[in-house]
């Protein structure tokens, strides 16, 4: 049962999670929450638990022991990676997994029909309130003069935003999004962090990230993990004051 002196408004929650590899704790009594419409940003060093972090969440991997509960009275434990999508967690990996001869059109349209059954995907064309969600993610993403190129003529960081437009289309409340800025150009880093900010006034987003010009230009709450337990917490420059983190992450 979630504890009764968690704020109202938090959307995820975490206590006391463990989980062991072979003996490794790859996280070690992981405790924190997250607040409805929040932008959190977390760092660490490689191996400090990020990853598997989110792999918890999303039902990827069981937790040895602790709690993950979600909007409150939802056991995240208790559900496997499909379920906890449909429940409103979308997670991004690094690399995009758009599909590369479909247009940005297509792939967008792909994925909202993900939320149908396979009778109405494969027998009934896309109605006119599908065709507006499509429109609206389009201009989130910045890709509405690129509709109907291939997803192979995209830039890297295009088919980035293309994947989150994908996941929009699925509601979620939560967005999980894996080192975004790698391999991006400057411009593209930075309106991806102009994207992400923007999607945080709707719904929450954690950004797993390295690069500290974004997660600066991010201008949110940053969590440090470190051998799978949170180290610090706070603005980028008080984290970035914390000796144990200069000498675990940023002094490397």
């Amino acid at each position: 049962m979630v504890d009764k002196h968690i704020p109202d408004d938090t959307l995820l929650y975490l206590n006391n999670v463990t989980v062991s590899f072979d003996g490794f704790k790859a996280l070690n009594n992981l405790s924190f929450l997250i607040k409805s419409r929040e932008l959190r940003a977390i760092i660490g060093p490689n191996g400090a638990g990020k990853s598997t972090m989110m792999d918890v969440v999303t039902g990827k991997t069981r937790p040895d022991t602790g709690e993950i509960y979600f909007k409150g009275s939802v056991d995240l434990t208790r559900h496997d990676e499909a379920e906890v999508a449909n429940l409103g967690i979308g997670r991004k990996f690094q690399k995009p997994s758009v599909i590369e001869s479909l247009t940005v059109w297509e792939n967008l349209e792909l994925a909202l029909k993900g939320r149908r059954s396979p009778f109405e995907s494969m027998f009934k064309g896309l109605s006119s309130e599908g065709s507006k969600k499509i429109d609206d993610v389009l201009l989130k993403i910045r890709l509405q003069d690129r509709r109907d190129l291939t997803g192979a003529s995209l830039s890297h960081g295009q088919k980035q935003w293309l994947e989150i437009g994908m996941l929009l289309l699925q509601d979620p409340e939560l967005l999980l999004i894996d080192e975004p800025a790698a391999g991006m150009t400057d411009e593209e880093t930075f309106r991806t962090a102009d994207l992400l900010r923007e999607l945080s006034q709707e719904r929450s987003v954690v950004v797993v990230e390295h690069d500290m010009a974004f997660i600066k230009a991010l201008n949110c709450r940053v969590m440090v993990l470190h051998e799978g337990s949170v180290l610090a917490e706070g603005s980028l420059d008080h984290v970035q004051q914390n000796q144990q983190v200069i000498d675990v992450y940023l002094g490397r």
